[in-house]
Order: C-alpha cells, then structure tokens, then sequence
C-alpha cells in the first residue's frame, strides 16, 4: 500500500510590521532620531520604516541627508492636509491639530518614534495599536522635558544614567520602559562630511553664544543685545550668534532685519537657525561656550572646552538639578565686563575639568557599539516581545 503525499502548500508571507519615524516640529529634532531610523531599516529588513514629516521642506531636509548618508530602504512620507501649512508662522504647522488630522493615519502604523512629546496626544485621541517610543531631543538639565507625557509612552529612551535615573526617580518612567542607548545624533554627526565653520577675518577666539528660547530662563530677552553690542565693541573675542532654533522660528521679517548692523562686522557671524545651527557646526568649531539653559551644552562638552553661563533670571541655581550644568563654568549675573569674563573663563578652565568630565560620563552612556543601533534593538525588541 502506498501512502498518500500531504498536498503541499506555500507557507504565507508575513506582512512586515510598518515603523514610523514622525517629525512634527523643527528640522533640529531630526538629528535626534535619523541614525536611528537608517540603522533599523539597514539592520531589521523584516521591518518596513518610514519617515513621516508635516512639510516639504523637512521632508527635503532628511532626503538630503539620507542621500549624504549613503542611501535606505525608508520611505518618505508627507502628512496631509496642506492647508494646515499656513498656519505655521514661517515654521512648523501647529502640532497638535496635525496630530489629530493623522490619528487614523498613524494607528496604522506598528509603532510611532518620535522625539518630541506632544506625540502622546495620541493616546487621547484613542491611537492605541501602534508603541510610542520617545527617543528625546537632548539631553540636558531643565526640569520640563520630566513630566507627565513620559508615562503614556510604551518606550523612553535615555542617552546616559542621569536622564535614566531622574526619569525613573521622579516616577516619569517605569524601569522595563526605559532603555539607555547614548545618543544616536553624535552617530549622525560623525557619519556626515563636516561642515566648515565660520571664518573670522582677526585673529581671537571663537565664543558661541547660544540664548535659549525659554522667554522665563532665556538671557536673551533681558541681556542679548548687550552681549552683541560687547562683542561688537571688542577686539579680543570673534563670535558666533547661535540661539535655539526656536527663539526665532517666526520672528518678523522687521526682527530678524535687526541683526543687518552685525553682517559686515569681522568679528561677529549670525546665524539665527539654519542648517549649521542644528549639526554642532558651531559647537565643534568655539573654543568657548556662553549660554543659559540650552542642552547643546553637552554637545559642547563632547570636547571640554571652557564655559561662561548667564544667569539673566537671578535663579537661585545652587544645589538646582535643573542647573547642574552651571557647575561647569562661571555664572555671570551682569554683562558690564563681558570681555575680561571670556578671558577668565579661559584662562581658569582646567578648575572646571573634573566637573565637566564627570557630567559627560552621567549625560552620555557611549559604548562601542554604535547608539543608533542600540535605539534600533530596543525598539525592535519591544516590538517583538508585544507580538
């Protein structure tokens, strides 16, 4: 008797889960997420990325960047609806009405990385198939980036053991939802051409001053001009005018036309949020930091480098972990003698170092393994682990 062969069949094509990595703000968020975003879609081909912006012109920022990177397999994806552009100001639409207007949209998707946190509108508005994963935008000190958003996402990352720490300290983050990658912009960075920095026409060196858009904690409503006006004046110090991206998003075309006076000036290069002010151009090419309560100050330090703080809001900052980054420099409640209190910060910078070395190693966890593959493993695990 001969038996019957089982009829065969072709087992069935799993469809790939669909992860999306969505930018919804200003193209210096990108930084914090595209290493990732390439190194998944290099590494997991089970899984299909896709890259979700609300304008063309950010969606043409990462196309150009992926190209300079080598090339994906990530599609590129714009969000409707285009009318919702207008209402940008000059930047970014508003986000979360293009959060609402793609609810549906991006339930679709598997999983939503995101590094900024009014993504977790989402959850209101009854988005609950995909895992939300914060990726951060940063990595610095200030108390608002830990707070209650943090908990509706399913997955948070942590670029060393002092974000970590506070987030599950202070009851933000549950410990199985925190993963520690470092920090995947320093991998996109170093994986670019460099750009050059600004060139100074007299001899000196490079101060980046970088205001922070907080208008509370931000030297620059009370104090900036007089820092220009300072440098202006100088002969010793070139400076670059770097602020957050966001201080000048939408100002008018009267506001920025103010900064004309400095465009001839030898000593003095402004650039109020272009592409240099996003990619630590300026950050890699000072020899001297002067700021408020930016986090690019860790970015700076990557290099420790001497620091100058303004504390423009009389903050009682001491013993202030949202501070902390103010131990790694002199604090300046006044601008009357800028000049000479560059050149003390210069000269007094190796009693800084230890601080400064120990606030890089609790801000960064840096392995040899590349923390845009990190990120990729801990959201593709977590993935994987809810199938």
């Amino acid at each position: 008797m001969v038996a019957c062969a089982r009829a065969w069949s072709p087992v069935p094509d799993v469809p790939k889960k669909r992860v999306c990595f969505l930018y919804i703000a200003q193209h210096h968020q990108v930084w914090h997420s595209l290493s990732v975003a390439v190194a998944m879609a290099r590494e997991w081909p089970d899984l299909k990325v896709e890259i979700a912006a609300t304008t063309r012109e950010l969606l043409d920022y990462v196309s150009g960047l992926l190209a300079e990177l080598g090339g994906a397999p990530i599609a590129l994806v714009l969000l409707p609806p285009a009318w919702m552009r207008r209402f940008g100001g000059g930047g970014a639409p508003p986000k979360a009405p293009m959060l609402i207007a793609n609810a549906l949209r991006l339930g679709r998707y598997d999983a939503v990385i995101t590094p900024e946190r009014t993504t977790a509108l989402l959850h209101k508005l009854g988005v609950r198939h995909p895992i939300l994963v914060y990726t951060q935008h940063g990595a610095g000190d200030r108390e608002g980036p830990f707070e209650p958003r943090l908990r509706v996402f399913d997955l948070v990352m942590a670029a060393g053991p002092k974000q970590r720490d506070r987030m599950i300290g202070e009851g933000w983050v549950k410990p199985e939802n925190c993963a520690m990658v470092g920090y995947p912009k320093f991998d996109l960075v170093d994986a670019l051409p460099r750009r050059p920095g600004p060139r100074f026409e007299r001899p000196g060196p490079v101060v980046v001053y970088n205001p922070h858009f907080h208008p509370e904690l931000s030297s620059w409503p009370r104090w900036g001009w007089q820092v220009l006006d300072a440098f202006a004046r100088g002969d010793r110090h070139n400076l670059i005018f770097s602020p957050h991206i966001r201080l000048f998003e939408t100002a008018s075309s009267d506001d920025r036309a103010a900064f004309k006076r400095y465009a001839e000036h030898p000593r003095i290069h402004v650039d109020l949020g272009g592409p240099a002010a996003a990619d630590m151009t300026y950050t890699r090419a000072a020899d001297l930091y002067l700021g408020d309560v930016s986090s690019q100050i860790y970015e700076f330090l990557r290099t420790p480098k001497p620091c100058l703080f303004l504390n423009a809001s009389g903050a009682d900052w001491r013993g202030d972990p949202s501070f902390h980054h103010w131990l790694f420099g002199p604090v300046l409640d006044g601008v009357d003698a800028l000049d000479d209190a560059v050149d003390s910060a210069l000269a007094t910078h190796v009693d800084f170092r230890p601080a400064q070395a120990e606030g890089i190693a609790e801000t960064f966890d840096i392995t040899e393994e590349p923390s845009s593959l990190r990120a990729a493993r801990a959201i593709a695990e977590r993935l994987e682990s809810r199938a």
